[in-house]
């Protein structure tokens, strides 16, 4: 069994409990074990001794059940998830993230520009202004308005009879997903990636289900970046990494400039500062104490470079540092894209809450 040094959330554990949801657990145990099926029945197994997990929760008849319905089988004589499987932990955080989102004031960074796409009729109406498309104008609600308003004999339509349809005009984007997985991303006690690939699960979830006409790619970065599969995520673990910032927006810059929606993004989930390079030659030049000109330079030239091929950094910093966020400030200013320092339990919340509200323009 793998060790992770990070807090026992006991009351995290006893509210999943309370509300007798075993799978829910479960899926949490395995985005710490990164998607091992085994190593979270064991856990499980391992609560019911400890006498958290009540004894009257029968383990055998609920891995019987994880079989019967898919999510799990055997191969090569050791459990693993299906692809259902990991759809199912998709959809569970998903459900959990954006059920308590909450569109509360976190700042007010507007769009940085707005690209075609579809309108989506509201069923909301308003009265008629100036300037207004005479083709968002609902005659019928106008129509009845001029009834009330003059009656059957009388009637005639006027300006105040004229009620307008809202709409929201939506754009396709495309997204990348910086998902830093360096070591510091569970250290000092604190286990920041387990929220990380659960809110990059749900917020897929979200990409895949309801804006099916989007992109959305993963990149992990450590001492170097790499793209993975979207159904890679519940195995994703931190390495003995450190930070290299530029190599993960460069594969993400890399990746966008080959789509061909009007927006591009990168969200990029961090905990801390550049610290690592690689140089022409190949070789990594490291340096983890302070904040290095040479490594942090060449990360905010790749800023730079978002910027001028139009495409949006938003860093959520989960640490409250301000040393480190002296670094993030900066980086946001010369891309002029957005920034967040929340701590991990509500990283859902940002993420959700910015990709909605840029995401669409309410047309007035």
């Amino acid at each position: 069994m793998r060790l992770r040094y990070s807090e026992w959330d006991e009351d995290l554990i006893r509210r999943l409990l309370a509300q007798r949801d075993l799978m829910r657990l479960f899926n949490h145990l395995l985005l710490q074990t990164n998607g091992d099926v085994e190593e979270a029945l064991e856990w499980l197994k391992y609560l019911q001794e400890q006498g958290i997990l009540p004894p009257d929760i029968d383990l055998s008849d609920f891995k019987r059940k994880l079989k019967e319905d898919r999510i799990i089988d055997e191969k090569n004589k050791r459990l693993s998830l299906t692809p259902k499987g990991e759809k199912q932990i998709r959809q569970s955080t998903f459900e959990q993230i954006f059920s308590s989102l909450k569109t509360d004031g976190r700042g007010n960074h507007p769009i940085p520009r707005e690209g075609g796409g579809t309108t989506e009729s509201l069923p909301e109406r308003r009265p008629f202004q100036f300037g207004d498309n005479a083709s968002d104008i609902d005659f019928n609600v106008s129509i009845t308005n001029a009834m009330k308003r003059a009656g059957v004999d009388n009637w005639s339509l006027a300006e105040p009879d004229l009620a307008v349809q809202e709409s929201d005009s939506a754009t396709t984007c495309a997204t990348v997903l910086l998902l830093d997985i360096s070591h510091s991303m569970i250290l000092y006690g604190e286990d920041r990636i387990t929220p990380a690939k659960q809110v990059a699960m749900a917020f897929a979830e979200m990409i895949l289900t309801r804006y099916p006409k989007d992109a959305l790619d993963v990149v992990l970065f450590g001492d170097d970046a790499q793209q993975v599969k979207v159904r890679d995520l519940p195995y994703v673990g931190v390495g003995p990494y450190h930070t290299n910032t530029q190599a993960g927006l460069r594969a993400a810059r890399q990746i966008l400039m080959h789509r061909k929606h009007h927006n591009k993004q990168v969200f990029m989930i961090t905990d801390g500062k550049p610290s690592v390079i690689r140089r022409a030659n190949g070789q990594l030049y490291k340096n983890p104490v302070g904040l290095d000109p040479i490594i942090v330079n060449r990360t905010l030239d790749e800023a730079v470079i978002c910027r001028r091929k139009q495409i949006t950094i938003t860093t959520f910093m989960v640490t409250s540092d301000p040393y480190l966020q002296q670094f993030v400030r900066k980086l946001t200013q010369l891309n002029q894209g957005r920034a967040y320092f929340t701590p991990p339990d509500r990283l859902g919340g940002y993420i959700f809450w910015d990709f909605l509200r840029n995401r669409r323009k309410r047309i007035r």
